[in-house]
């Protein structure tokens, strides 16, 4: 087993107890539409076995053969209640038109699931559930991470989804999604996290700890791990980090830190093209240049 292989399985040794990887994933069509500029599918899925996942497949109009995928995670922003109707609806924070439309009309599908206590599984307060799982032994972060890797199989199982190409993209906490997701699974080709590529030691630092959900936190992480060695896991695959100078919840020192350290990764590794962090002088959302930049680096990369 590679040394990187060994830090991924260290890795997910830190999420809690976690279900069975290869449990069979269970599959049930509530409807499928088709809207102005894509096909809605509306599923639920038995990932996990302890709860079922509702989720969003959308593909495009014109599909002749397997397409490449677009695992979207949503964000937090304290709204338990929108989930992965961010996908067709969009966020505040994101521009328009939402990501659906926009991935769609590139010739992506793209998966959305609701995470643990969002959407169509909330119900719960988020400070409730931590603490339930912590004396369960299970971490929040885990589950959802666990739900994400399956989420990937799920995709990688149909056969009208190129699973040679796939790719993960999210604001915020779907940020810090995408880049969990790309470092834990190889099969992610491109990985873009919008807003929360957040350096842990700066963010000490900065006594930013607050601005962040409970959901974030994993027990012992920092004993063995930190953002520069997670995402080094994706190296020397395609990676896009866009990032505000003023946001709080990416302090500019750990900014600095991240782009020195993955750029040097990434030279080393003869793939300089595949790493890009771009930085703007504005907080916690997406601006209309890097949505562009967005959308001609998965045409790039995937």
């Amino acid at each position: 087993m590679s040394d990187t292989q060994n830090k991924r399985e260290s890795l997910y040794s830190l999420l809690g107890d976690l279900p069975d990887r290869n449990r069979p994933i269970e599959i049930e069509i509530v409807s499928i539409e088709t809207r102005d500029d894509y096909i809605l599918e509306t599923l639920v899925l038995d990932l996990n076995g302890i709860e079922r996942v509702p989720a969003y497949m959308v593909r495009p109009l014109e599909q002749n053969g397997p397409v490449p995928c677009v695992i979207y995670n949503h964000a937090h922003g304290g709204d338990y209640v929108l989930g992965k109707n961010e996908l067709i609806d969009g966020r505040s924070h994101l521009k328009n038109p939402p990501y659906a439309v926009a991935l769609a009309k590139e010739g992506y599908a793209v998966l959305a699931i609701d995470h643990w206590n969002f959407g169509e599984r909330r119900g719960r307060t988020e400070s409730a559930l931590f603490k339930e799982l912590l004396w369960k032994g299970q971490v929040l972060w885990g589950l959802m991470v666990y739900d994400s890797l399956r989420a990937v199989d799920y995709v990688c199982s149909r056969n009208d989804i190129d699973s040679s190409r796939i790719a993960t993209l999210g604001l915020s906490m779907g940020s810090s999604m995408a880049w969990w997701l790309a470092a834990l699974d190889e099969r992610i080709r491109v990985c873009v996290d919008l807003c929360c590529l957040t350096d842990f030691d700066s963010l000490v630092q900065a006594h930013g700890l607050d601005g962040h959900g409970l959901y974030y936190y994993v027990p012992s992480l920092l004993k063995y791990f930190d953002t520069f060695s997670i995402n080094a896991l994706i190296a020397p695959r395609a990676h896009l980090s866009i990032n505000g100078n003023l946001d709080p919840l990416t302090p500019s020192a750990g900014l600095d830190k991240l782009e020195a350290l993955l750029g040097e990764l990434y030279c080393s590794l003869n793939a300089a093209d595949n790493w890009h962090m771009q930085r703007y002088e504005t907080g916690h959302y997406e601006t209309m240049h890097a949505r562009f930049l967005i959308l001609k680096f998965l045409r790039e990369k995937l």
